[in-house]
């Protein structure tokens, strides 16, 4: 079973920056894309970084150049650093795990619980 916890959310003022961090468990983190995924109120879920096992990374045009996804594998930790932040980055975000097999076991997609993160004027 797989189990993502996210932590670092909050409030903080535009311009500010943050850390999330989100915890998995298994033996599964090493060999699948892990991601970063938001969601604003009335808006559909949206990616935001992803990172695959071999290190290499995409980001949403919006965050290009202020978000930095990266993954410490021996902790099942994954991070997003995020730095100048705006009012239009208030969201949940939400930590994702995507599908893949290990030792003949199936891991499935799955989701964290989210951690709010809201960005004042």
């Amino acid at each position: 079973q797989v189990q993502l916890v996210e932590s670092g959310g909050g409030l903080v003022q535009a311009g500010s920056s943050l850390r999330l961090s989100c915890t998995a468990s298994g033996s599964f983190f090493t060999i699948v894309t892990m991601a970063w995924y938001r969601q604003a109120p009335g808006k559909q879920r949206t990616l935001v970084a992803e990172i695959e096992s071999t290190g290499s990374t995409n980001y949403a045009d919006a965050v290009k150049g202020r978000f930095t996804i990266s993954r410490d594998n021996p902790k099942n930790t994954l991070y997003l650093q995020m730095n100048n932040l705006k009012p239009e980055d208030t969201a949940t975000y939400y930590c994702n795990s995507g599908p893949g097999w290990i030792n003949s076991r199936y891991y499935p997609n799955s989701w964290g619980q989210g951690t709010q993160v809201t960005v004042s004027e």
